[in-house]
C-alpha cells in the first residue's frame, strides 16, 4: 500500500512540476513576442496591394515583398517592377507621393533559329528531359551553342508568353512577354538575352566556331562572311567577335540594311514583333474537324 501511495506522489509530483514549468515557459515566450515583436510598416501591405505579386524577380529582387521593402527604404526605383509596366509604377508613385518615372519595356529574345529541321543530330540523349540536365552530356545537337530544346524557359515563365514550336524551338510572344528574364536565367547556354524593343537587328546565332565548321552542324549559323559587316551604314555598327556578327546597339541604325545578303539569313530585322500570341496560334496548321 505505502509502496502504491509512493508511486502516486510520484505521479502528482511530476505532473505539478511539468505544469509550473511549462507555465513558466509560457510566461517567457508570450514576454518575448511582445518585446522583440517587429512591427510592420502598413505601408508594405499597402504596395503589395499595387504590385502584380507575381514574385517573377523582374526587379532583381527576390520577391514584390523584397522589392516593397526596397521603395519604402527608398533603394528601388518606383519604374523597377517590370511586369507591372507603366501603369503599376504611376500607381506606386502616386501612393508614396512622389514623382513616377518612365518604365522601359524589355522583351525576351531567343538568339538561336536552329531547330531540329536546321541542325544535325550527333547523339541520341536519354537522360532526363530538361534542358539542364542534357547540357552536362551535350544534348543530342551537334552544335553545342544551340538551343538544346527542352523547354526549361517555357516552364520558367509565369506569363504565358512562351511555347515550344513544332522545331523544337522557345517562342517568344511579343504582346505577353513582360521582360521579367526568367526565362533567360533558365537557359543553360546563354541564348536568351533580354533586349529593349527599340533592338530590331539581331543575329539568331550564338555558334562560334569557324564559319566552315558551323555550316555543317546547322545551316542557318553565322558563318562570319562579314558581309553584314561591310553593309552596316556605320563603321563599328557590327563587329565580327569570335567568329561571330555582334550588334553594337549604340552604333548600328536599327534597319533590315545588314541583313540584305546574310548567305544563312541569320542576321534579321525585325522579327520578334511579329510574333504576338494570336499571330502564332493563326499559323499553326487547322486541324481537321
Amino acid at each position: 500500500m505505502e509502496r502504491s501511495d509512493m508511486t502516486g506522489n510520484i505521479v502528482i509530483i511530476s505532473i505539478v512540476s511539468m505544469g509550473a514549468i511549462g507555465a513558466v515557459l509560457s510566461f517567457f515566450l508570450a514576454y518575448a513576442d511582445k518585446k522583440l515583436k517587429v512591427q510592420e510598416d502598413p505601408r508594405i501591405e499597402a504596395l503589395l496591394n499595387i504590385l502584380p505579386n507575381t514574385n517573377c524577380g523582374g526587379c532583381g529582387m527576390a520577391g514584390c515583398r523584397v522589392f516593397a521593402e526596397a521603395l519604402i527604404q527608398g533603394n528601388a526605383s518606383v519604374a523597377g517592377c517590370v511586369a507591372g509596366g507603366q501603369a503599376v509604377a504611376d500607381n506606386i508613385a502616386k501612393y508614396l507621393g512622389v514623382e513616377s518615372a518612365q518604365t522601359n519595356r524589355i522583351v525576351a529574345v531567343v538568339l538561336c533559329r536552329g531547330g531540329d529541321k536546321e541542325t544535325v543530330k550527333s547523339a541520341v540523349y536519354k537522360g532526363e528531359a530538361t534542358c539542364v540536365a542534357a547540357n552536362l552530356t551535350g544534348g543530342e545537337k551537334a552544335c553545342t551553342y544551340s538551343c538544346i530544346g527542352y523547354g526549361d524557359c517555357v516552364e520558367a515563365c509565369k506569363f504565358d508568353a512562351m511555347t515550344m514550336n513544332d522545331n523544337g524551338l522557345p517562342v517568344v510572344f511579343y504582346d505577353a512577354c513582360v521582360g521579367c528574364g526568367a526565362c533567360a536565367r533558365a537557359c543553360p547556354r546563354n541564348i536568351i538575352e533580354m533586349h529593349p524593343i527599340e533592338h530590331k537587328l539581331f543575329n539568331y546565332c550564338r555558334n562560334k566556331d569557324k564559319g566552315a565548321i558551323a555550316r555543317k552542324v546547322c545551316s542557318v549559323s553565322c558563318i562570319a562572311c562579314s558581309l553584314c559587316v561591310k553593309d552596316c551604314t556605320v563603321e563599328g555598327g557590327i563587329e565580327m567577335i569570335d567568329n561571330l556578327a555582334v550588334v553594337s546597339y549604340d552604333k548600328c541604325p536599327q534597319d533590315d540594311q545588314p541583313t540584305k545578303r546574310c548567305p544563312t539569313e541569320c542576321i534579321r530585322f525585325g522579327e520578334e514583333e511579329k510574333m504576338t500570341k494570336d499571330a502564332y496560334y493563326a499559323s499553326l496548321p487547322k486541324k481537321a474537324v
